[in-house]
């Protein structure tokens, strides 16, 4: 069976989703298109980067992720950092005909991502931006009854991204909050995820009209490097600097197939943890999914018997989308790491065949126009084209 060698750029939170996906994939789908090796996980320091390897399977450390990327035995780019160094490694990676995973969003800007799919382009490699959401089976479901045609043409579509982890406003000013590194916040942090589904479920996105805000102006400077993701109050007392990026948005969707919807996220809603959701309405019936119960998908035939008209919930399970490789019985439970580890397969599957998988950096680029004119949308107050 085929290996391939994965370098692992960036050891924090998302590198060890993505490890432990390479170590579980196998297990779940066998036999596997290809076996993912953990070959080196690069850091920022020699040390951060032997603490990755230690903690995440890896054979080598480093923390010179270009000499990494020129290696000749290692297949896969993985890139794990903040979204300012996505472009300047893919691209490198692209160069020297990696194939490579980076992480969303694609970049911080449209142009960014633009650089990133010219690299690719032409370079023989595959590429995947690790939209992970639309790998849940439930996802993938209503994917298919819509092109089933099962709830007809769609009409409208509703998304929702909210979380709590900034609501508190000492929690920490982490790269995040920071719009050199990030290029935006909620916008491009969470956002991206619902314009994913809107683009994956309904179609093209042709024009927005957004509003923007940043809620809390200034938060306490992070000590260290480590992204805290907000997990618990920073030092009051610390300095605090400036927060420019979004804390809050919600726009209207015009779709190219003439569909409606709109989209909100937040990370500032106490009591949301990860509530992401979708509801989908076409002539012939609906769709509902709340990622926290990530396990269910709601349908609505409209069809139905009279006295039982609404929604059924269908439990996902070994009859559904990516089923055969995860658990036995439905509603037995998947988590996040059962998407990194469908997404790692996807991956893997693509390489093998030579076929570029979906979501890719053409998918990242036209996502990243899209937040590109919600925020320029909530500057101006006006409808904005995506070009």
């Amino acid at each position: 069976m085929r290996k391939l060698n994965v370098a692992m750029i960036g050891g924090g939170f998302m590198g060890k989703a993505h490890a432990m996906a390479y170590a579980a994939m196998p297990m779940f789908f066998w036999p596997a298109p290809a076996i993912p090796v953990r070959k080196v996980v690069v850091d920022v320091n020699q040390e951060m980067a032997e603490t990755a390897r230690d903690r995440f399977g890896f054979e080598e450390a480093s923390a010179d992720w270009r000499a990494v990327v020129a290696r000749p035995d290692i297949d896969i780019i993985d890139i794990c950092t903040p979204n300012n160094s996505h472009a300047e490694i893919a691209i490198a990676a692209a160069r020297a005909g990696k194939h490579i995973i980076c992480e969303k969003p694609l970049a911080r800007t449209g142009d960014e991502s633009k650089s990133m799919l010219d690299a690719v382009q032409g370079s023989g490699s595959i590429h995947m931006v690790a939209f992970n959401y639309r790998r849940t089976p439930a996802v993938a479901l209503a994917k298919k009854l819509i092109e089933e045609g099962r709830i007809g043409d769609i009409l409208n579509f509703r998304g929702t991204y909210l979380q709590d982890w900034s609501a508190d406003p000492d929690s920490p000013l982490s790269w995040r909050f920071q719009k050199s590194v990030a290029g935006s916040g909620t916008v491009g942090d969470i956002g991206t995820h619902v314009v994913d589904f809107a683009r994956y479920l309904v179609g093209e996105v042709a024009a927005v009209n957004a509003l923007v805000k940043t809620h809390i102006a200034t938060r306490p400077k992070q000590a260290g490097g480590v992204d805290k993701l907000g997990v618990g109050g920073g030092d009051r007392n610390a300095e605090r600097g400036p927060v420019d990026v979004d804390d809050e948005m919600l726009t209207m969707l015009k779709f190219s197939n003439g569909a409606i919807g709109s989209i909100e996220a937040t990370r500032n809603a106490y009591g949301r943890n990860n509530f992401l959701t979708f509801e989908i309405h076409g002539t012939k019936g609906s769709l509902a999914f709340n990622y926290e119960r990530r396990d269910e998908l709601q349908v609505m035939i409209a069809d139905g018997v009279g006295d039982a008209r609404g929604f059924r919930t269908v439990y996902t399970g070994p009859a559904h989308p990516y089923g055969s490789g995860l658990w036995p019985i439905p509603a037995l439970g998947i988590g996040y790491g059962e998407t990194k580890i469908v997404e790692c397969y996807d991956l893997c599957t693509a390489i093998v065949t030579g076929k570029q998988p979906s979501p890719n950096f053409e998918d990242g680029y036209r996502i990243a126009l899209i937040a590109d004119a919600i925020l320029a949308s909530g500057e101006s107050g006006r409808w904005v084209d995506i070009p």
